[in-house]
């Protein structure tokens, strides 16, 4: 998913009743000189932050239009938080100067009057200062927007600092060591104040922590500082000899604490509850779920905590998520239009201290329910999570068992969790069975609620036909089967290969679009030139509004060798298409003849994962089930209406909301549930360490993996660094940024 860069933080400000009172824990200084027309989002964001627990000294920098001050006055005033202190101009330094001596707490974070933050900067750095205590500063990856847009992600380096600024000025930075550097130089109205502060921290020696999170959106402006700096020789030449001045001294061998990292191993370093006693809401007056997954990317399982996220009802559930995975996040967005509390342990923080963080959350948030959903750390955090929270309930839902990885994936960690988690739900039936058959889990712990669609967004009189066989050169009167997944082995793509080179010799005029990325995609292409079906099979990446596909596809084509129900055979229902799957997981307890056609499976899942030999009558029962759907007009046309109906009659995501609404509500309110739960508490407590020891083991196991992982990205970064820091390096990202072509090396 590409990155919206309209989707910037604080257009709106959250009325989310959050508790200010105590005293604050962050200071952020703000220089203020005529800045009234982008301040207000920037007020927004440091509203919207969802730790609650800062001061915010806004410098007035002898402002000279009276509308700016009196807005920056008006704005202060609705929140005892903000102060505004006021003096002659005198530029950047001399305002955050101020400001930082009159901070009450020891971490600063500047933040100018025209940028903005996203709503858990403040929490992220702060938790990555407080498990990195001998770190000075901590700053993460931004985004350029307004005039330049680009994304900002590089790996720190103490010694290219000297000559090339890949920092911005913004970061939590510890007071002490502000002062100990003599705070920002006042040597000049306008130079490179940041940039000379990072090297004055480096000559003594000390060292930042980089999260991985664009967290801070830095406004791209013609007419800012930095246009004054670079624009003007004299200003540009007296600022170059400034930080030239302060390179001399730096230290080039400083290392950053760079997240995600790899964690020491043998360490069984045992996980802590968090002794943080705040609350963050005035009120304990919803109740409060907490999402344990494991990242935000593109795929069904993910699909359903995006619809969990959005549809649930605010007026009664407070939705936060953690996910405990790293990755890309290209979803990230998404779940931030309808959730403020969003943090990706990874990005910030060791795994040995993802335990007593998850403790925080719980605490800080007056956690009722934890909803559990595909995160291995979870499952194996369960016991300690109920060993010290016995009010709070542990759902969990499984999409689907996967023998082929970790003999049987979610569903045996699920299996094994029985006793303590208080119910499982399943997306089909297949996978209740197999939880009951296979992991010995009490049928009445496991219950089939099926995911569901958005069936008025996935509408197909809402589409415009004909875009996506226009795109592609489609003509209209070929027949068009859509292949929608993630090219992967578990979906089979070759496969599809297979039988679309069959299905070209009974009809040579039919067409398969296949719409998705994924490790497979590249070797697929290739294949699909060799078997000579590049006028057959048509590729089309990855697309994040799949309605275009299904509007203009007659068929859609699952083959996959594991689903548990595929979210898009409910996508393609609702837009009226039938759909020709594999019989795995529970594909046939949504489709049936009237809506499409299951196809037998050929191939073992556990022995034959990515196996290229495909049994040829495998092959032909897909051609004959597309061939025979496609064959009668009339016949399909009742089909297509089938779909709709199928999915308006049971497999609403609508019905499966308010299901899910109904469980949370009934395990936080049940006493006799309540009474079940303290009962599984009492008895872990009664195996003294055995939940602590249990999470450290499995930590280990993530640890181990990870450093494998680590070194070989490091030395991948190191070869990388090498080339840039070369004298042809150097000189090809200089002329690169004169010809402000940022986007080059994102």
């Amino acid at each position: 998913m590409a990155f919206d860069f309209t989707k910037e933080p604080g257009r709106v400000l959250l009325d989310r009743q959050l508790n200010t009172e105590g005293t604050p824990l962050v200071s952020i200084i703000t220089p203020y000189y005529n800045a009234g027309t982008y301040f207000e989002q920037t007020f927004n964001c440091v509203m919207n932050q969802t730790f609650p627990w800062f001061e915010w000294i806004i410098v007035n920098d002898g402002s000279t239009k009276q509308e700016d001050v009196a807005l920056v006055e008006q704005l202060a005033a609705t929140d005892k938080r903000v102060r505004v202190l006021h003096k002659e101009n005198g530029g950047i330094s001399t305002a955050r100067n101020m400001g930082i001596k009159d901070a009450k707490t020891d971490i600063i974070i500047p933040l100018d009057a025209d940028d903005l933050i996203v709503p858990t900067f403040v929490e992220v750095l702060y938790w990555g200062l407080y498990y990195n205590p001998e770190y000075t500063w901590c700053y993460t990856d931004n985004v350029g927007f307004q005039n330049q847009e680009y994304l900002w992600r590089k790996p720190f380096d103490a010694e290219l600092l000297k000559t090339y600024n890949f920092l911005t000025y913004c970061g939590a930075i510890r007071k002490s060591a502000l002062l100990e550097v003599g705070c920002y130089d006042e040597i000049t109205k306008h130079y490179f104040e940041d940039w000379r502060t990072w090297l004055k921290l480096l000559s003594k020696s000390m060292k930042p922590v980089k999260v991985s999170m664009y967290g801070f959106w830095y406004r791209r402006l013609d007419t800012g500082v930095l246009s004054i700096v670079t624009n003007d020789k004299e200003t540009k030449a007296l600022a170059d000899k400034l930080i030239s001045e302060a390179a001399k001294t730096a230290d080039g061998t400083v290392k950053a604490k760079e997240y995600p990292a790899a964690s020491k191993v043998d360490q069984f370093i045992k996980p802590k509850v968090s002794t943080f006693d705040r609350k963050v809401f005035k009120k304990h007056d919803k109740i409060n779920v907490m999402m344990l997954i494991p990242w935000m990317e593109m795929g069904g399982a993910d699909l359903f905590n995006l619809d969990v996220v959005k549809r649930i009802d605010k007026e009664r559930f407070e939705i936060s998520i953690l996910s405990t995975v790293a990755g890309e996040s290209t979803w990230r967005q998404r779940f931030e239009e309808y959730a403020a509390d969003i943090f990706e342990l990874p990005t910030f923080l060791d795994i040995e201290n993802y335990a007593e963080f998850i403790s925080y959350f719980v605490k800080s948030r007056e956690i009722d329910v934890i909803f559990l959903t595909n995160s291995y750390y979870g499952y194996y955090l369960v016991p300690w999570l109920r060993k010290h929270f016995p009010d709070v309930a542990i759902i969990d839902y499984v999409h689907m068992e996967e023998w082929y990885w970790r003999n049987g994936g979610y569903a045996r960690t699920s299996g094994a969790m029985g006793g303590i988690i208080e119910k499982t739900y399943v997306c089909n039936e297949r996978t209740r069975g197999v939880l009951i058959n296979d992991f010995d889990r009490a049928p009445e712990s496991v219950e089939t609620l099926y995911i569901g669609v958005d069936h008025e967004t996935y509408d197909a009189d809402k589409v415009t036909a004909g875009q996506v066989r226009e795109a592609l050169g489609i003509a209209q009167d070929r027949k068009m089967v859509l292949f929608p997944c993630r090219m992967h082995p578990q979906k089979r793509p070759f496969l599809m290969l297979e039988i679309a080179a069959a299905a070209k010799t009974q009809m040579p005029n039919i067409a398969f679009v296949a719409v998705g990325d994924g490790p497979q995609l590249e070797e697929l292409q290739q294949a699909a030139a060799d078997k000579k079906l590049t006028n057959t099979v048509y590729f089309a990446g990855r697309a994040d509004d799949m309605l275009p596909y299904y509007k203009d596809a007659d068929v859609t084509l699952i083959c996959s060798i594991r689903e548990g129900l595929a979210l898009t055979a409910y996508e393609s229902l609702a837009m009226g298409v039938p759909v020709i799957s594999s019989d795995v997981g529970g594909q046939k307890e949504l489709i049936d003849d009237t809506v499409g056609c299951i196809v037998p499976l050929y191939q073992n899942e556990e022995t034959e994962l990515d196996s290229r030999e495909f049994c040829p009558e495998e092959v032909q029962a897909y051609v004959d089930a597309i061939a025979a759907l496609l064959r009668n007009d009339t016949q399909y046309h009742q089909m297509c209406a089938a779909c709709r109906t199928r999915i308006e009659n049971g497999f609403s995501s609508t019905s499966m909301i308010k299901k899910l609404e109904d469980i949370f509500t009934f395990y936080v309110q049940d006493e006799t549930v309540k009474a079940k739960r303290h009962e599984k508490h009492t008895a872990i407590c009664r195996l003294d360490n055995w939940a602590e020891d249990y999470a450290v083991s499995y930590q280990e196991l993530e640890n181990r993996g990870n450093a494998v992982q680590y070194q070989y990205d490091s030395s991948t970064k190191s070869e990388l660094m090498r080339i840039a820091n070369s004298k042809w390096g150097r000189r090809i990202i200089k002329i690169a940024f004169k010809l402000k072509l940022n986007k080059i090396f994102r």
